[in-house]
């Protein structure tokens, strides 16, 4: 099941920051909650795998059978598997829509995708999973841009700039990815390695 318990605790838990108000919360309480949050108990080797494959399904907003279906798929692939995985995450619609400023945060844009917000090479995609390709054109629907939610967002995103690997066109209120990202792209913060070592051992 999509995680769906108390954001924050679940960032001190983690030491992630999966939204801007996770980051401020953590620069202020950078621990665990609970009554013995502060000790610095030795995580093991496997423990320190599961906690970054809970850290990337928590941040791309992916159940527990999703994400071994992707990490099979990245697996699969010739190349390094990590980087394939993280790939396959960052091309979802919900994350592009997230990568393009239309939304503030992943789980705002899986639910305007959700909604039918958004189109894809012209026509209507409401699954945020959908694996866009290099090439993709994402724009929000005709009947859509003039909801309230819309009209407050085109004021954002005149200042907002996208990472280099998809370009918005604030204007036209769409988008296009230009490549499939490399991890240094996105600024990628979870190790993927650890990840591959976790499922490794299974």
């Amino acid at each position: 099941m999509r995680y769906t318990g108390p954001k924050v605790k679940r960032a001190r838990r983690l030491g992630f920051a999966f939204t801007d108000k996770d980051a401020k919360i953590l620069q202020k309480r950078n621990f665990a909650p609970g009554q013995h949050g502060q000790s610095r108990a030795r995580i093991s080797e496997y423990g320190m795998q599961l906690r970054e494959k809970q850290k990337a399904k928590i941040n791309y907003g992916v159940t527990e059978r999703q994400f071994l279906r992707y990490f099979e798929k990245a697996s699969n692939k010739q190349g390094v598997t990590g980087d394939f995985l993280l790939q396959m995450l960052e091309l979802r619609l919900d994350n592009i829509v997230y990568r393009l400023g239309f939304a503030a945060t992943r789980a705002q844009a899986r639910q305007l995708v959700n909604h039918g917000f958004f189109e894809v090479n012209g026509k209507k995609v409401d699954i945020p999973s959908y694996a866009t390709r290099p090439g993709d054109v994402i724009s929000v629907r005709e009947n859509k841009k003039n909801a309230k939610y819309m009209q407050v967002q085109k004021e954002i995103l005149k200042n907002f700039k996208s990472q280099d690997w998809v370009e918005l066109k604030a204007a036209d209120f769409s988008g296009k990815v230009l490549s499939s990202p490399t991890p240094e792209q996105i600024g990628n913060l979870i190790d993927t390695q650890l990840i591959v070592e976790h499922y490794s051992r299974i």
